[in-house]
């Protein structure tokens, strides 16, 4: 059986997720809705949500395997030829941007409710850049045997500023790129199918499926667009002063995120780092 969205445990780094009460409110009347990241002190959670990231990475099961043949240990494995690299550019700001497609990933799956595959990442032949196509494809299907109108499909574009003191445009970078997953889901549903029959698995390559022909078989799409922040980067007035969605394509179904905390790069390094050094 296929992961779906209501069989998947929930990790227990959801809980350091925090929808705070006053959303933003652009120029344009959007509201943004914005949740609050908190770094957890618990090291058996860390350890937990460490394993989880590494494994979009690499699987357990296949890791020594993999690196047989290298010389390599698992945590220099990984280090070296499959997580992004923490010092030299563009490594760290890959590094930020994965963190922040899984994080919003994490999001639609555990708090929303979608299936979200998470496959993507395991097919990076250059560690340093980004996959290409749109950033999260998210899927409501209640009932996989029986399509309907109402089944659900999301595609979620996801810029992350972790450094810096000075807000970025990061929100309206992701509605811009969103814009253009109109064109681009056909080519992301298609890969994402691909990588599952690889992998073996047909029922959710079926899944995906049904959401490649929308003129035979409608269904709604939805558009997300999410930014997520460091405090030091975070300004809530340029935030709404910035925020435009006039000219989406799909503005009227398209949901806007920001995601801020405290200190986020420094979890992000120590997330890799603990997920190579308990491989």
């Amino acid at each position: 059986m296929f992961e779906t969205m209501t069989s998947k445990k929930e990790p227990p780094h959801i809980a350091c997720l925090k929808r705070l009460d006053s959303p933003l409110l652009s120029t344009e009347g959007r509201e943004i809705v914005l949740w609050e990241l908190s770094i957890p002190a618990d090291v058996a959670l860390l350890s937990k949500w460490a394993s989880q990231f590494r494994q979009h990475y690499c699987l357990d099961s296949e890791l020594d395997t993999l690196r047989e043949g290298t010389g390599l240990s698992r945590k220099d494995y990984l280090l070296d030829l499959i997580f992004p690299d923490k010092n030299n550019p563009p490594g760290p700001s890959i590094r930020a941007g994965d963190f922040g497609e899984i994080l919003v990933s994490d999001y639609l799956e555990h708090v929303i409710g979608y299936w979200v595959p998470r496959c993507k990442y395991r097919e990076k032949a250059i560690r340093n850049e980004s996959v290409k196509g749109v950033d999260i494809l998210g899927f409501l299907m209640p009932a996989p045997l029986n399509p309907s109108r109402t089944d659900t499909l999301i595609a979620f574009e996801v810029k992350a500023q972790l450094t810096g003191t000075t807000y970025g445009d990061r929100l309206q970078n992701a509605i811009d790129d969103s814009s253009k997953d109109y064109i681009r889901r056909a080519y992301s549903l298609n890969a994402t199918k691909r990588r599952l029959i690889a992998a073996g698995n047909n029922e959710a390559a079926t899944i995906v499926q049904r959401f490649q022909n929308a003129s035979d078989s409608p269904y709604v799409y939805r558009s997300g667009a999410a930014a997520v922040l460091s405090e030091t980067a975070f300004d809530k007035d340029a935030i709404q002063l910035s925020t435009k969605v006039s000219t989406h394509n799909n503005q009227a179904n398209l949901d806007l995120l920001v995601i801020r905390g405290k200190d986020l790069m420094e979890l992000v390094h120590a997330l890799y780092e603990r997920a190579a050094n308990e491989a």
